[in-house]
């Protein structure tokens, strides 16, 4: 059915969607509709979507919002995961979402060594994302069966053998060759800046499975707000609603960082 954007309308799809159920923990603010919060350093983190205004019903942001204090208390050492469930009215093809805190940084080093946040969003069942463990006698070939041709984004190539660089419980990670922190790997020094913000495709087995903003923890606290245009593939593994830009952002009144898929576009 129709579902116009208004709050009323939408609180009462919630209730029937059984989504306003304590354990949800649900709230609509205009057309932002949140998921559930998991505790986040001292704060919270929880997903969101923005629903179009009262000329469409359809999405056309889908993110994940920290409150201000979630950004400290923070671990200092080791990789720390947060599975997001997603608020009701999520679009396809998103299935969950899932928050890194990386207080060290990760590979390679001196490009993504920086304490950040990687923000997951991925299109398949977290039971097949957890399946994905180098026990597995078949990591190596779904790790190397990668998209090819228009399913591609321009300019993002997996940097070494896929079965070499795939990281269990995600998949293979590709890149965006003009990405300024990369710049000095790739031999072009005088074009490189240090890492404040990229975004990541993700494959496994044969198609693209997730996308991934990451921003540094140290940019988030100088309060962005901006928004990047992202290479597109040509085809897409399902219909949905996929992004051509992402957003960092700081929300004074609601005291929150953001950041999102957003200028989300049907596909098919």
């Amino acid at each position: 059915m129709m579902i116009r954007p208004s709050r009323s309308l939408c609180v009462v799809a919630l209730i029937l969607l059984g989504a306003c159920s304590t354990d949800a923990l649900t709230s609509l603010r205009g057309n932002r509709l949140y998921g559930a919060p998991v505790q986040v350093g001292n704060g919270t983190a929880r997903t969101y979507i923005v629903l179009g205004d009262k000329s469409s019903t359809a999405p056309t942001e889908i993110g994940i919002a920290l409150d201000e204090k979630a950004l400290d208390g923070l671990p200092t050492e080791g990789m720390f995961p947060y599975v997001l469930n997603l608020p009701a009215l999520a679009p396809a093809p998103y299935t969950f979402a899932e928050l890194d805190w990386n207080p060290q940084g990760h590979v390679p080093p001196g490009v993504y060594t920086f304490p950040h946040f990687d923000f997951h969003f991925y299109t398949m069942s977290l039971d097949e994302r957890n399946s994905i463990v180098p026990t597995d006698p078949q990591f190596a070939t779904k790790a190397r069966n990668v998209p090819t041709g228009d399913a591609v984004p321009q300019f993002y190539v997996v940097p070494g053998d896929p079965a070499e660089v795939a990281v269990p419980q995600m998949g293979v990670h590709w890149s965006d060759v003009r990405s300024p922190e990369l710049q000095g790997i790739l031999g072009h020094p005088e074009n490189y800046q240090q890492f404040t913000k990229t975004f990541i495709y993700g494959s496994w087995d044969g198609r693209f499975t997730f996308m991934e903003p990451m921003v540094t923890r140290e940019y988030l606290l100088t309060h962005p707000d901006d928004v990047t245009d992202i290479p597109v593939p040509a085809t897409y593994p399902q219909a949905g609603y996929y992004p051509t830009q992402y957003r960092v952002t700081y929300d004074a009144q609601a005291k929150e960082y953001r950041v999102a898929l957003t200028g989300l576009v049907s596909r098919q």
